[in-house]
């Protein structure tokens, strides 16, 4: 039988004090129930730990071996009490996200700016990687979670649905296309089109083919990373498709956003965890705070008049 945490704290304030009735008081107990502590104590171990005396009280020989391992003990566990109770509260932790480039420079900092405004206490670091990395940043323990678009489920990574976004297209002032009203997927082959490599424009191709069985896309140059795409528009090398919460970076090019019609295409993002493992406060009050935040931004794509 081990002593329990009560006697192990009545021991140590006796210790600490040198007095029944100061330890009683420290604890906010009464002395008869401290000095019951002491013995129960005593009785578990087999042994005296405090020497009585009508004048003073003091500890044993094994008493004050006992003193500093049981103070060790206290005091780590109610730090680690403490530590678990800021966590809670929000006031200490640490958040780790996966997401892709592009999210990461646009939406992400905006999110973790007025997060950090509300918990300035916690501390939020973004690995920004290829999207395809992101799956396997939350399976290894990487991250706490990660932000992409729609996969094919698997039994190790869980789901949460973010939000879903029509398609836009980006292409540069004063290009032909400003002058229309409607943008269709159709004009798009009427200009080199750069995409990305990968995932992205595989379901894109795929999800045109299922919409417009005679519609296709003839991308002119496929890149890893869309800041890549939106410079190569820029300079005037084409133009490229991507979503409306990538509008931060398409301002900063100086660039158009217009809506993509027939077909009217969009796409998925999730918030991806690991099924084996439980978020932390930090991770849960964060995953929370980007949903409702994102539920409450516009992403407006405005359709100015042909000039």
């Amino acid at each position: 039988m081990s002593p329990s945490l009560r006697q192990m704290r009545a021991f140590v304030a006796l210790a600490k004090t040198g007095s029944f009735t100061l330890a009683a008081e420290y604890l906010h107990v009464t002395q008869s129930a401290l000095s019951g502590l002491i013995k129960e104590l005593e009785q578990v171990l087999g042994v005296r730990v405090v020497e009585r005396s009508t004048r003073k009280t003091q500890l044993s020989e094994l008493g004050r071996e006992l003193y500093p391992l049981f103070d060790k003990m206290i005091q780590d566990l109610d730090g680690a009490m403490l530590d678990i109770a800021n966590r809670k509260a929000l006031k200490k932790g640490m958040v780790r996200i996966a997401a892709p480039q592009m999210m990461s420079c646009t939406l992400l900092p905006e999110v973790i700016a007025a997060y950090r405004l509300a918990h300035p206490e916690v501390q939020v670091q973004l690995v920004d990687c290829p999207v395809e990395h992101v799956s396997g940043r939350v399976f290894s323990g990487e991250v706490d979670f990660g932000i992409g678009p729609e996969r094919d489920p698997t039994a190790e990574i869980a789901a949460q649905l973010l939000f879903e976004m029509p398609f836009v297209l980006v292409f540069p002032n004063q290009h032909p296309l400003q002058q229309k009203a409607r943008v269709t997927w159709a004009d798009v082959n009427d200009y080199p089109f750069i995409a990305l490599q990968g995932q992205f424009t595989e379901r894109l191709l795929r999800d045109m083919h299922i919409a417009f069985r005679d519609l296709s896309l003839k991308p002119y140059n496929e890149v890893t990373f869309m800041t890549t795409a939106l410079a190569m528009v820029s300079a005037r090398l084409g133009i490229t498709a991507c979503l409306p919460y990538a509008e931060p970076m398409v301002k900063l090019y100086g660039l158009q956003m217009r809506l993509l019609h027939e077909p009217e295409l969009t796409r998925r993002f999730f918030v991806y965890t690991k099924t084996a493992r439980s978020p932390s406060p930090a991770a849960e009050s964060f995953i929370a705070f980007l949903v409702k935040f994102v539920e409450t931004h516009e992403w407006n794509v405005t359709v100015p008049p042909p000039a």
